[in-house]
């Protein structure tokens, strides 16, 4: 039985739930469109800071934050269009700003779609008109992204998109990973290393980009949770960023259509013509063993 609920709490928050598996999802529009729970057998899957979540001039550290219109962040946080320079936040404004809830669904699955639209606000920091609609999917123990990006402009629109998601971990040394790359580039010292499926939890912060994916899936079994988690993504991602810092519980590994700074290298960057829309899939998988 799949239902949806609608309860106010510090922000309007819609609880969509499959009864029969015992999973949960929990998203709040007003507040970046935002995944803030996702719950499987009862058990939390994302990690949420909730003193910083509680806090609207904050970034959310947790639950799973929408990347667009850039991945990661910009040097002096700017970027040059048509001879104009802009200024653009890490990660873009679409997890800052309020999206609206256009459909629910609750026969064979429970889903939730959500718009986010250009106005006056972004369009001083990135002079686009555009659409953005995510639906999100609840069945079993599998949580599907359904994403739409249009470009509404009679200009060309260059962005990049992705996810943040924040595992929920007792253990960094009881996980283990399959990552379809045998290298990464450090994102702060920029050097490529090679990759042998683990890394330097002694680390005070770990940073890397995988450039080079040979494959559309990759999966963390954490041994100290009796979880492996499956992450499947379609090929306009073209990276997955790892992060995390230490004494904190959580790891992040993020799938980005395009690298940081993508919008003024132009590498792996998505440009959509006047008119034009692009479509994509991420799906998470949570199996307890």
């Amino acid at each position: 039985m799949f239902t949806i609920a609608l309860q106010q709490q510090q922000y309007k928050t819609y609880i969509l739930s499959d009864e029969t598996a015992g999973s949960q999802l929990e998203v709040v529009p007003e507040r970046g469109g935002i995944i803030t729970h996702w719950r499987v057998q009862g058990q939390e899957i994302f990690y949420l800071d909730t003193q910083r979540f509680a806090n609207p001039d904050l970034s959310v550290r947790g639950g799973n934050p929408i990347l667009f219109p850039i991945c990661g962040n910009l040097p002096d946080n700017t970027y040059t269009h048509n001879g104009k320079q802009y200024t653009l936040k890490q990660h873009g404004f679409a997890r800052d700003l309020p999206w609206e809830v256009t459909e629910q669904v609750t026969q064979d699955k429970a889903s939730l779609t959500l718009v986010f639209n250009s106005n006056e606000q972004t369009r001083v920091v990135y002079p686009f008109d555009f659409q953005v609609v995510f639906t999100y999917e609840l069945q079993g123990n599998n949580l599907k992204i359904r994403q739409q990006y249009k470009n509404l402009s009679s200009t060309a629109l260059p962005f990049s998109a992705g996810f943040h998601p924040y595992f929920l971990t007792d253990d960094k040394s009881q996980l283990e990973f399959e990552i379809p790359s045998q290298e990464y580039q450090d994102q702060i010292t920029k050097q490529i290393h090679p990759f042998n499926g683990n890394f330097d939890f002694s680390q005070d912060e770990i940073d890397v980009a995988f450039k080079q994916l040979a494959d559309q899936s990759a999966t963390i079994t954490d041994r100290s949770r009796k979880l492996k988690l499956t992450l499947n993504y379609d090929d306009i991602y073209s990276t997955l960023v790892f992060w995390t810092l230490k004494g904190k519980d959580f790891y992040c590994l993020e799938p980005w259509s395009a690298p940081r700074n993508a919008i003024n290298t132009g590498e792996k960057l998505t440009v959509l013509e006047p008119g034009g829309n692009d479509s994509a899939i991420i799906r998470l998988t949570a199996n307890f063993f």
